[in-house]
C-alpha cells in the first residue's frame, strides 16, 4: 500500500487540535523568519554605518563641521550618540565659567540616553525570537501528546490492533513536534547571534564614549584657561 506522506496529507489527516498547533507553529515559523531578516539586514548597515562614521570622526577634521553636517539629518547608531553628546556641549558651553567637568557629566548622560535609545532600536523583535524559539518545542509536544492520546483511544474500539492502525496516527502526531523544532532552531540560532552581534555594537559605543568624552573635557578645559568660546556648528 503507497502511503502519501507529504506534509499536507498529514495535516489534512490530523485532528482539529493538531491542525491548530500546526497552523501556529506554520505562523510562528513565518514571524520568525521575517525578523530574522529584518533584523540581519538592519545589523547589517549598523556596522557598516558605524564603522563609516569612525572613520570620519577619527580623520582629525572639525568636530563641529562634523556635527553640522549631521544635525539636520535622522542619524541613527554612533552618529546620534555624538550629535546628542555635542550638542549639549555646546549647549552648555555658551553659559560663561561652567564647569568642565559639570559640562562633561551632562554631555555623558545626554550620550547615555541616546545609547540606551538606540540599544532598544537594536534589540527590537528580539523578544519575539527568543520567544518562538523557548515555545515551539513545546506547543509541538503537546501537538503530538494529543494526535498519540487519540491514536491509541481509537485502538480501545477495535477487536485486533496492529502496527497498520496505530503507525499513521502517530506519525501525524509526531508531524507536530518536527513542526516545533523547525521553528524553534532558526530563531535560537538567530537570536543568540544577534545578542552576540548587538552586544559588540553596545561595546563600541561605549568605546567612542569614552574617548569621546576625553576629547570634549580637553578642549573644555583648554577654552576656560584661555576664556574662549569653541566655534560652533
Amino acid at each position: 500500500m503507497n502511503l502519501d506522506s507529504s506534509f499536507l496529507t498529514y495535516f489534512i489527516n490530523a485532528g482539529l487540535v493538531v491542525k491548530l498547533v500546526l497552523l501556529f507553529l506554520i505562523g510562528a515559523s513565518i514571524a520568525s523568519w521575517t525578523y530574522i531578516l529584518q533584523r540581519g539586514f538592519y545589523l547589517n548597515a549598523v556596522r557598516k554605518e558605524t564603522k563609516a562614521f569612525e572613520q570620519r570622526f577619527w580623520a582629525g577634521g572639525d568636530l563641529a563641521k562634523l556635527f553640522s553636517e549631521g544635525k539636520n539629518n535622522e542619524t541613527q547608531g554612533l552618529e546620534a550618540i555624538f550629535q546628542a553628546g555635542f550638542k549639549e556641549f555646546l549647549r552648555l558651553h555658551k553659559q560663561f565659567g561652567m564647569n568642565p567637568e559639570t559640562m562633561m557629566e551632562s554631555a555623558r548622560r545626554a550620550m547615555r540616553v541616546t545609547q540606551m535609545r538606540e540599544q532598544d532600536t537594536l534589540e527590537l523583535h528580539l523578544p519575539i525570537l527568543a520567544t518562538v524559539g523557548s515555545i515551539s518545542p513545546y506547543v509541538g509536544l503537546f501537538g503530538t501528546v494529543w494526535g498519540i492520546m487519540l491514536s491509541f483511544r481509537a485502538l480501545a474500539t477495535v477487536q485486533q490492533a496492529t502496527i497498520a492502525m496505530v503507525a499513521p496516527g502517530i506519525a501525524e502526531a509526531l508531524i507536530a513536534t518536527a513542526m516545533g523544532l523547525f521553528a524553534a532552531i532558526p530563531a535560537v540560532i538567530a537570536y543568540n547571534r544577534y545578542s552576540n552581534d548587538i552586544n559588540r555594537i553596545l561595546n563600541r559605543f561605549d568605546g567612542f564614549q569614552e574617548e569621546f568624552s576625553n576629547i570634549l573635557l580637553r578642549q573644555a578645559q583648554m577654552n576656560l584657561s584661555r576664556t574662549e568660546v569653541p566655534v560652533e556648528g
